[in-house]
């Protein structure tokens, strides 16, 4: 299933369902909705708590030593997830709907979303 989050402000960013879902909940909104909106007043928690959640991952990241990081890249290129192939981390995927939500605030404009 692919959920489409859309904003006047800006071009409509697609996701795959599990992943748009964990965003969803983040932004404060029940995850299992198959549609619905951050309003503009909305919006400006809703970009806090995504921010929040990236910087929690990238504290957690920079957490583990280099030795324990470099391992883990060794067995991803190992298990042939290299290129395209290689894992996205939660900040890769959550960007595109952070600028949509910035650029939707900016403009005044609310971001809808709807499963398919």
């Amino acid at each position: 299933m692919l959920i489409t989050f859309k904003s006047k402000a800006e071009a409509d960013v697609l996701m795959f369902g599990d992943d748009a879902r964990q965003l969803i909940v983040l932004l404060g909104k029940d995850g299992k909705d198959a549609q619905g909106i951050v309003t503009v007043e909305q919006l400006p928690k809703a970009i806090v708590r995504l921010e929040s959640a990236i910087e929690a991952e990238r504290v957690q990241l920079n957490a583990k030593g280099a030795d324990e990081r470099e391992a883990e890249e060794e067995a991803e290129a190992e298990a042939g997830h290299t290129g395209m192939a290689a894992p996205v981390n939660f900040a890769q995927r959550a960007w595109p709907l952070l600028n949509l939500l910035r650029c939707s605030q900016a403009a005044d404009e609310p971001v809808t979303w709807v499963a398919r």
